[in-house]
């Protein structure tokens, strides 16, 4: 079985597969302050819980934003699952080729997604992750990572919403049923989601016009990603295993080589 792990700066995500199989989805948050042992136990725990033995972990893959975690969650992987994980990098031969002026400094997330974004669309395509940063990736015809928009995520925007304004509460993410708001909560919620749409609906169609790929697939994942897929005709699918999967890909990849 396979271990894959995407470490964001909210939330550990983790997936073990069989084969193209995924027996399970995992989530833990992002503390610095954890020793390896703590990752160690906590992830045998998860898996334990889970009915999945973690003895039968026979390779892990890690995509990570986080680098300052990093020796310690390593070190928690080898000493409690007996394997040494694959990093993932934009040195890492998966298939796409990261067109940029700087490949090192492209975060591994991204690339991952553009992996599992291909796979899908098996030719041009926009994959769009609402994590804690919202991430507008051009993946083109070739296998190659040519562009990128970054933004602020959904509820990083939020929170410095309510932070920064005293007389706003911090409030839960959703759609209100009107755009027209009759309180402050709703008129939030509205401004948050609907905002996020319509960014979303923008960037899509200038991505589009400006690489010519007007037939781009357009793939969403990442939490709050179903909330606005749900709402815009321009995301084509949305797959909150996206980043996992491509992991998986890109394993399977190191495998055939």
């Amino acid at each position: 079985m396979l271990l894959t792990i995407d470490i964001g700066n909210t939330n550990i995500t983790m997936g073990v597969f069989e084969g193209e199989f995924l027996l399970g989805m995992f989530r833990m948050t992002t503390k610095r302050q954890r020793t390896s042992d703590e990752y160690g136990f906590t992830i045998c725990g998860i898996l334990e819980h889970r009915g999945i033995d973690p003895k039968k972990i026979d390779a892990v893959i890690i995509a990570s934003v986080v680098p300052d975690i990093m020796h310690s969650f390593t070190s928690g992987i080898i000493k409690y699952l007996d394997t040494t994980p694959i990093l993932v990098s934009a040195e890492t031969d998966t298939g796409v080729k990261v067109l940029s002026d700087n490949p090192s400094r492209t975060g591994p997330d991204r690339i991952v997604n553009a992996v599992a974004g291909y796979a899908i669309a098996q030719g041009p395509a926009i994959v769009i992750d609402f994590g804690t940063a919202t991430t507008y990736d051009l993946v083109g015809p070739e296998r190659t990572l040519e562009a990128c928009i970054i933004a602020p995520g959904i509820e990083t925007a939020g929170r410095s919403l309510w932070g920064g304004a005293a007389m706003l509460p911090a409030i839960q993410i959703k759609k209100p049923d009107s755009i027209l708001a009759r309180d402050t909560v709703t008129g939030m919620q509205g401004g948050l989601v609907f905002g996020a749409v319509g960014q979303t609906e923008y960037i899509v169609r200038r991505m589009k016009e400006e690489s010519g790929y007007t037939d781009a697939y357009v793939i969403a994942t990442g939490g709050l990603g179903k909330i606005i897929a749900k709402e815009t005709d321009c995301i084509d699918l949305y797959d909150p295993q996206l980043t996992l999967n491509g992991l998986r890909l890109i394993y399977e990849r190191r495998k055939e080589n």
